[in-house]
């Protein structure tokens, strides 16, 4: 990296912080505008099994998944989580409409591709992953 050895560290640590809050974003709305019951409903609509149960975990993959990257906490398995969400939210809902915006993938896929970017990167520098690998 011709000297700039941590500048993939400071690019993860970045990519983490902001996808993180889009979680968060995303989720504290299914949670409190939303509702689990509207997101139960959604997902009814689009034949998800056990919709009840998949709004609940759907909406705290999404808000405790986009903390844990805030944090750099369990980066990697909440990045592998989310981009599964992603994924489902791709086919389930997007795929059908095309690549572009309002209804289309672009938005989803590029979130999938961050998710499946900080699974294989880590956390990068000022994580918490990062303390309690030094501690250890």
């Amino acid at each position: 990296m011709n000297g700039n050895s941590n500048l993939g560290s400071y690019g993860s640590t970045v990519l983490r912080l902001v996808v993180g809050i889009v979680f968060i974003a995303h989720g504290w709305q299914k949670l409190f505008t939303m509702h689990i019951s509207g997101v139960a409903g959604f997902l009814g609509m689009l034949h998800i099994p056990l919709p009840g149960v998949s709004a609940i975990v759907l909406t705290f993959v999404e808000l405790l998944g986009g903390l844990a990257l805030v944090l750099g906490i369990v980066t990697r398995w909440a990045a592998l989580l989310l981009a599964f969400d992603m994924l489902v939210a791709i086919l389930a809902v997007h795929l059908k409409n095309g690549f572009f915006m309002p209804h289309g993938y672009e938005y989803a896929v590029t979130l999938l591709a961050a998710c499946i970017a900080l699974a294989m990167t880590g956390p990068g520098l000022a994580s918490l992953d990062d303390v309690l690998a030094k501690r250890t």
